[in-house]
């Protein structure tokens, strides 16, 4: 009886210590992976609710502290995070946008109807000078949506000529006019926006032949100045990509895709940002890292037509899409922004990492008061949400290199349904320091986590943060809005020369730097 009670405890012993042992990072530090490009981590403001106006852009007259007419608040915000690249002016916007009407004396801008987005009538008063100028006062690059739906290859060269031409011809010296002697420099110009749809409900074969002839005269007045970005997919649309690369992969630099994260059972059905329950949470999650499938599919698309991988593959607009906040416009699409969200990000972010070779730029949607923000703005007060913590712990992956790793990960299981429980990112920085980011997706369970470096010694850990939240579906609010926000971590003890141990707390992101 006492044999048989030994071997009982013995074989549980050995299942509890199997269960923990499941959870594994191995990095291997011998060897190099491709370069993370620091442009992963772009953002997206489109001329949409309150993104730009209220959220970006009040006005030098306005009450709330401003610069020149930036809101003061979101500046410091943005600058934080080193944004790497800025898109502008949409979006569905942009295929309705004639950029002359967004230039000159604000008092003679023409007003314009917003007729995608709510009908808003807007005054024009951020424009091309204003968006150009953001770019500078944040440090990062301009990419440009250029009208391609509603508009002619001769305004598109027109506008390219005022933004950054330095010679003695009608549109520089038209900028000139306007106030800006100094050409800008604009990094990237996407050749219309979803094309397949709001950008003019085209067809591949169709919109492959307009590419063509966009590209070129872009080629022509920008040359190498400008990288040329292809309109690409709606999610799984695999034969647009083929059709692209067939007829026009020489013609690009780039090719975009766009994917939005829906958590309720399809497209029609978006549920509520705040309130819901772990099948909501969970299906969010999973239906967030179909990221993986439709990036690896696109890029093995793309490598048969260009095997040396010279397009990029840019998801220029990503993110999670839910109902609109009660009370508000329904056209302007402002949601809440949980932690769930945070979580989103911190996986998506991981699924680009790992593609670094393909995958040169994303575009969260959007950047200020839409969709999975950044910032969200009520009047003089600013709350910065989950998801713009993840940017900020994340940011030290750009223009590191990827280390090759490998993660053995438990189950996180809701029903009948599963998806892995542990997500990460490692890569090695300029300066030799190692950065580490993971996530717990289990709502209600900490995980530890044995990580093993092989080739290189762990001396010590320089900084360890974590982000967490009392629920799973907690956001931060104007009267609350710390509920959500990263702490010191200290849930981890060096074991050995290359071995460390991580307790995860459950719903968390973590972010070590390790020398």
């Amino acid at each position: 009886m006492m044999k048989q009670k030994f071997i009982s405890v013995l074989i549980l012993l050995l299942f509890c210590f199997a269960a923990g042992a499941q959870n594994r990072l191995t990095i291997d530090a011998t060897q190099k992976g491709p370069q993370i490009s620091k442009y992963l981590y772009g953002h997206f403001a489109e001329h949409l609710g309150r993104c730009i106006y209220d959220g970006i852009w009040v006005g030098p007259d306005s009450p709330i502290p401003n610069i020149n007419g930036y809101r003061k608040d979101v500046l410091e915000a943005l600058k934080a995070l080193n944004m790497p690249v800025l898109r502008w002016p949409g979006g569905c916007f942009a295929d309705t946008y004639h950029w002359k009407d967004g230039i000159g004396p604000k008092d003679k801008r023409p007003k314009i109807k917003n007729v995608f987005w709510g009908g808003t009538v807007e005054d024009n008063s951020f424009g091309t000078h204003e968006f150009l100028n953001l770019c500078e006062m944040l440090g990062c690059d301009a990419y440009i949506s250029a009208n391609v739906g509603s508009g002619t290859v001769q305004e598109m060269v027109d506008w390219i000529e005022y933004m950054i031409s330095d010679d003695d011809i009608e549109m520089a010296n038209l900028r000139r006019q306007n106030g800006r002697e100094k050409p800008w420099k604009v990094r990237f110009i996407g050749i219309g926006n979803e094309s397949w749809g709001c950008g003019g409900n085209m067809t591949p074969e169709y919109y492959s032949d307009l590419l063509r002839q966009y590209s070129g005269y872009v080629w022509e007045y920008a040359h190498e100045k400008m990288t040329r970005v292809g309109c690409g997919s709606n999610g799984e649309d695999y034969n647009w990509t083929k059709v692209l690369m067939q007829n026009a992969a020489r013609n690009m630099d780039a090719l975009s895709l766009h994917y939005y994260t829906i958590a309720g059972p399809g497209w029609g059905n978006k549920t509520a940002a705040t309130g819901f329950g772990e099948d909501l949470y969970f299906s969010g999650l999973k239906k967030g890292l179909r990221m993986e499938e439709l990036v690896t599919t696109h890029s093995l698309l793309m490598d048969q037509y260009d095997p040396r991988k010279r397009v990029g593959l840019y998801v220029d607009e990503w993110g999670i899409w839910t109902d609109v906040e009660p009370g508000t416009n329904p056209g302007h699409l402002f949601q809440q922004n949980s932690m769930r969200d945070a979580l989103i990000a911190s996986t998506t972010l991981d699924i680009f990492n790992r593609h670094a070779e393909r995958v040169k730029m994303a575009n969260i949607a959007q950047t200020i008061n839409v969709l999975q923000a950044m910032v969200l703005t009520r009047g003089d007060k600013i709350v910065l949400t989950p998801t713009y913590h993840v940017f900020n712990m994340y940011k030290v992956h750009g223009d590191a290199t990827l280390m090759p790793s490998s993660l053995v990960s438990e189950k996180y299981t809701v029903g009948n349904e599963s998806i892995p429980a542990l997500s990460q990112t490692v890569s090695l920085d300029a300066n030799g320091k190692m950065h580490l980011t993971l996530s717990n997706l289990n709502p209600g369970k900490e995980i530890r986590l044995t990580v093993e470096v092989i080739g290189k010694t762990v001396s010590k850990v320089n900084s360890a943060t974590c982000l967490t939240a009392p629920q799973f579906n907690s956001v931060n609010t104007f009267d609350k809005p710390e509920t959500v926000k990263p702490a010191v971590f200290k849930a981890y003890k060096l074991l050995s020369g290359n071995q460390m141990e991580i307790t995860l707390p459950s719903r968390s992101v973590l972010a070590l730097e390790l020398e």
